[in-house]
């Protein structure tokens, strides 16, 4: 099938369903058969036809193949030059030629506005675990709109401050059907099967112990491979992720710019009927269209899907005495309003080396300002709660916490050796500075656990103090 040629002698070229490359680009494997652009926070141009892409501007006349020009704005126009996100897509069909919009009501259990006078939002001081979340029964068909399920957050996406996090939980590829979220940027953990994304830049395969970001207003399709889905969401409202600052770390460590990974431009011709779902306010609502969305020939900009691989990030620690707070694990990190306090910090516990001498090693007792959801993609978790791959752990902003007195005297009368922790375990924390509501979905479901009393009986201050008053 030829193309027709543009005013600018662009060349006719067949459609081929190949995708381009940049400079530098990742090779396809067995179990990921795309290839990416990498980088964080780059200018990316992609074409999947040489030439889709106007040279010198943005939107002339008509564009190279009569394709359309079509901006994306990820921030306002006037954000400044070091924040500024966008995109322009040179497509076949503008976005813009749809169907009216009509709601939707397939997936109750979706929040986005967490206030405390909102009966299906509770804020309590009590921490709570939940075990392996259930995939859907064989008998109920569940696509991953209908399968996100929201178990906490605190915010408002129509004021732009806040978060929300979900559960996925899927059996069924979305067929014909794109998902477009109006409230936020949505960073996905795969626990259980792999995530095929088709968005608009191009494809994405997303294999348990990755994350993936897709940002506000991106379109994207959800298929399965592995024929099920189970993972972890956070949703930020009304602003991005970055990499955190690395101050006296330096050059190196952390999450390294180079291992981010984006798609290149892959485009379908497809003029069959398709559905758009919307998520706005935590409601969903649909249009139809006659195209598919997923006809971008060419792309540049600041603003694109990327994914990570949490097995690159690289541990910094404590090498000779006392523990360093857990921010030394950020990946990522988004701004709050308040200057100097972030949304949420997203934190990843990877195997890494235990040297520090005379140090309580476990993690120190604590009472913090921010609410820490934990989750697990694969492992076996070693310390007080019963933490496993696809559950949960909340707990709340300032509420005691720490390991139980078997963990306490365990750590405090072992001998100090070097040594390896968490082979085989990927770990994630979301550290948010906020209350954090939890829906009435998350408190109802059978796989909440009760939380045992942590009793503890330690007369060895006594003791010392007895024996401090018989020698005086």
């Amino acid at each position: 099938m030829a193309l027709a040629n543009s005013p600018t002698n662009a060349p006719t070229a067949p459609f081929t369903g190949a995708t381009a490359s940049g400079a530098f680009s990742t090779t396809p494997t067995s179990t990921d058969p795309y290839t990416y652009q990498v980088g964080f926070g780059n200018y990316f141009t992609s074409e999947a036809l040489s030439g889709a892409i106007p040279i010198g501007q943005n939107t002339p006349q008509r564009c190279p193949y009569d394709l359309i020009s079509e901006q994306l704005n990820g921030t306002p126009f006037i954000s400044s030059r070091a924040y500024l996100l966008h995109a322009w897509f040179y497509r076949i069909n503008p976005s813009s030629d749809h169907g009216s919009v009509r709601e939707i009501t397939t997936n109750p259990d979706l929040e986005a506005v967490f206030h405390p006078s909102d009966t299906n939002i509770r804020f309590m001081p009590e921490c709570q675990e939940w075990e392996k979340f259930p995939l859907p029964s064989n008998d109920v068909e569940v696509d991953f709109v209908d399968g996100v399920k929201t178990i906490a957050g605190h915010g408002d996406p129509t004021a732009k401050e806040g978060l929300a996090v979900h559960m996925y939980l899927a059996n069924r590829s979305m067929e014909k059907r794109a998902f477009c979220n109006h409230d936020g940027d949505m960073l996905i953990l795969p626990q259980e099967g792999r995530l095929d994304i088709q968005t608009e830049f191009g494809k994405l395969m997303v294999s348990p112990g990755e994350l993936v970001v897709i940002q506000a207003a991106m379109r994207f399709s959800v298929r399965l491979p592995d024929g099920v889905g189970r993972g972890y969401i956070q949703e930020v409202f009304g602003t991005h992720y970055e990499l955190p600052e690395l101050g006296p770390v330096g050059s190196n460590g952390m999450a390294q710019l180079r291992d981010f990974e984006i798609p290149v431009a892959s485009f379908d011709v497809d003029q069959s009927e398709w559905t758009v779902v919307m998520k706005l306010a935590g409601k969903l609502f649909g249009y139809e269209q006659g195209h598919t969305p997923f006809d971008v020939v060419g792309w540049h900009g600041t603003y694109a899907p990327f994914k990570y691989k949490l097995e690159r990030f690289i541990n910094s620690g404590t090498v000779d005495r006392d523990q360093s707070d857990p921010s030394i694990y950020c990946v990522l990190t988004t701004r709050s309003k308040i200057q100097g306090v972030s949304t949420a910090d997203f934190l990843a516990f990877t195997p890494k080396w235990q040297v520090a001498r005379n140090t309580f090693r476990p993690p120190y007792y604590h009472r913090n300002v921010c609410t820490e959801v934990m989750g697990m993609v694969c492992g076996k978790w070693t310390l007080s709660s019963s933490l496993e791959p696809g559950g949960l752990t909340y707990e709340p902003s300032y509420l005691p916490h720490g390991e139980s007195q078997e963990m306490w005297k365990e750590a405090t009368t072992a001998e100090l050796v070097s040594e390896r922790v968490g082979e085989g375990n990927v770990v994630f924390m979301m550290q948010i500075p906020a209350h954090v509501g939890l829906t009435k979905y998350a408190l109802n479901c059978k796989n909440r656990k009760t939380i045992q009393k942590n009793v503890w009986n330690n007369p060895s201050f006594l003791n010392h103090l007895n024996s401090l008053a018989t020698s005086g």
